[in-house]
């Protein structure tokens, strides 16, 4: 089964399970954020994901940016060079999403995300009560900017 939860990318506001997306990092951006939200330094990430690269095909990946499946991005951002490679290899997109979501568990844990104060927040925001914000955070992948804007265009709706 593919990641049906998996996050918008760290770049577009995606929480830090999206690591499992980013390049290395090289240059100023949102995975700086992201790694002092889970805790890890730029060393330990490299290091987590140049491991799971060899012990899974996400290792391989020779004609990407960076050499290897394991800095590639979703499948729902085009990238010639990243899907050049899935055909090669003949692997789907389900089974690169089970790998990046194997991968997102090892950088970040298995514990599941803390949406109270994501709850709480939508809810008082929207003027929602806290079971209606909590199933639509759900919905949306528990991906706080989806949910966002599931309630804006409900409330507009109104």
């Amino acid at each position: 089964m593919a990641w049906e939860d998996a996050p918008s990318h760290v770049c577009r506001g995606g929480d830090k399970r999206a690591m499992a997306f980013c390049c290395p990092p090289v240059k100023p951006c949102p995975i700086v954020f992201a790694l002092e939200d889970a805790g890890i330094s730029a060393q330990e990430y490299v290091e987590i994901k140049e491991n799971f690269g060899k012990k899974t095909r996400l290792g391989e990946g020779e004609g990407t940016c960076f050499g290897s499946l394991v800095w590639c991005c979703k499948p729902s951002k085009p990238c010639p060079l990243r899907d050049m490679v899935l055909r090669r290899i003949n692997m789907s997109t389900d089974e690169y999403m089970d790998l990046k979501h194997q991968l997102s568990e090892e950088l970040v844990g298995h514990e599941p995300a803390d949406n109270e104060a994501n709850i709480k927040a939508l809810s008082e925001t929207f003027n929602v009560s806290t079971d209606e914000a909590s199933q639509v955070l759900s919905e949306c992948g528990n991906d706080i900017k989806t949910a966002i804007k599931v309630l804006r265009m409900k409330n507009l709706e109104l």
